[in-house]
């Protein structure tokens, strides 16, 4: 049996009975972010090192804040922002114009006193299991409160939220509960994630599959049915270049405005790493694929030394805007699903080394896109050799694949890969098919 987590969008029926108890909830979530961040930052100038989210917990366990929300919602928005301490710390190394997780606040000018005022606005709020009480019979969810906002009779301890979902969806085995306020419709909307669990099913074949990731291609996948494609990172560049700008044209960088456009920005970044996962996946199911390598993640942002590798200003920010780790979990779970699994590899030597006759020379990667091997006389993406290296895991030192492939393949699918591109309505298709859409 395979676990696997689903997340339901659920409309709130009773709305205007809850809405003022979820308001009060999503502004205790900002105060809470608010209240560490600052001691974060804190932290930060004194010792050099960002406190993780058991740091914080024991710091602001009496808080007057932490009390605001349920002790596991408390929890989960120390969680959110100690991983995007992280991120940033991750993202500073090669950016230093990259700047640390911001205050959640609004300001807004009041026309009768003339002054600006600031706000908090409504922070997503998550519930785990022992703040939720599931009637599934009537479609109904009571979500504990805080302890700042709970009076004196029992019943009103808790938010008793009524829900709907499409048709045909089944609240089974409910684990969290977010309760996610939109901005455009003005209303509150439940996600409801689920835990199912589904019949492993076979593998649909023996082939194997390795994927490189990178910059200027974002996926190179190598194929032992000997085909290759390509999924270069145009959508994402385009995107990347694209909301920081109009970002930087808002008044207010926490404004409403300025908040819309990260959502968007987020939104189509998480849509390209959903079809392009799917895509794959569908390409190794038609060509029979039971198993996929993976180049870890310190391959592409650090050398041999453990330090982080320079890709130039642009390379920088896109190597750490687009979450290669983040895709490789997507990928994981589409796979398993499909009964194909993921596996991790080193990707050290993979680019440098030709997976035709194993010849390894730093200067055979004499230009982007192109490896030339003088010892075999090979001429061939240089993507795709990196994937074919990883597919055949050059570092596993019992790996029974050896790259002794042998032949001219120079002008075959080494040299030749299919090319993908990402289409806004359709998703990948060939290259001469996508129909391309500005921001």
């Amino acid at each position: 049996m395979l676990e696997v987590h689903r997340t339901h969008r659920a409309k709130i029926l009773n709305h205007s009975q809850v809405e003022d108890s979820l308001d009060r909830h999503g502004w205790s979530a900002s105060k809470l972010w608010n209240v560490a961040n600052y001691h974060s930052r804190q932290v930060w100038e004194d010792t050099g090192k960002i406190p993780d989210h058991g740091d914080l917990k024991d710091e602001l366990k009496t808080h007057p804040k932490y009390k605001g929300l349920h002790s596991q919602s408390s929890q989960r928005v120390l969680e959110e922002l100690a991983e995007a301490f992280n991120s940033w710390y991750g993202k500073r190394k090669s950016d230093n114009r990259a700047n640390p997780p911001g205050y959640r606040k609004k300001n807004y000018y009041d026309n009768q006193d003339r002054r600006v005022h600031e706000e908090h606005p409504r922070s997503t709020v998550t519930w785990k299991q022992n703040g939720i009480r599931h009637d599934i019979k009537n479609n109904r969810v009571r979500l504990s409160k805080g302890a700042n906002h709970k009076e004196h009779p029992k019943a009103w301890e808790y938010i008793l939220v009524e829900y709907e979902t499409r048709p045909g969806v089944e609240v089974e085995n409910l684990q969290q509960v977010r309760a996610v306020y939109d901005k455009a419709k003005g209303r509150w909307e439940l996600h409801l994630v689920c835990k199912d669990e589904i019949e492993t099913p076979n593998a649909p074949g023996n082939e194997t599959a390795g994927i490189d990731l990178g910059i200027c291609n974002f996926a190179a996948v190598a194929y032992s049915t000997e085909q290759a494609d390509l999924y270069p990172g145009n959508r994402l560049k385009q995107d990347g270049y694209y909301f920081p700008k109009e970002i930087a044209k808002c008044d207010d960088s926490g404004g409403e405005r300025a908040t819309r456009l990260h959502k968007k920005w987020s939104e189509r970044r998480t849509h390209f790493f959903h079809s392009l996962a799917k895509h794959i996946v569908e390409k190794c199911i038609e060509r029979g694929v039971g198993s996929i390598n993976v180049g870890k993640l310190a391959g592409v942002r650090e050398d041999e030394d453990g330090e982080s590798k320079n890709w130039g200003k642009h390379g920088n920010l896109d190597l750490h805007g687009w979450a290669f780790d983040r895709f490789t979990n997507i990928l994981t779970y589409k796979a398993k699903v499909e009964g194909i699994e993921v596996v991790e590899v080193s990707e050290r030597d993979t680019s440098k080394t030709c997976c035709v006759c194993g010849t390894e020379d730093d200067t055979q990667r004499v230009e982007r896109g192109l490896y030339v091997c003088e010892a075999c006389d090979g001429a061939f993406n240089a993507d795709v050799n990196g994937a074919e290296n990883i597919r055949l895991d050059l570092n596993q030192s019992n790996s029974e694949s050896a790259p002794v492939l042998g032949g001219d393949r120079s002008t075959g699918w080494l040299a030749q890969p299919g090319v993908y591109l990402h289409d806004l309505s359709h998703g990948f298709s060939p290259r001469e098919q996508v129909v391309d859409c500005k921001p």
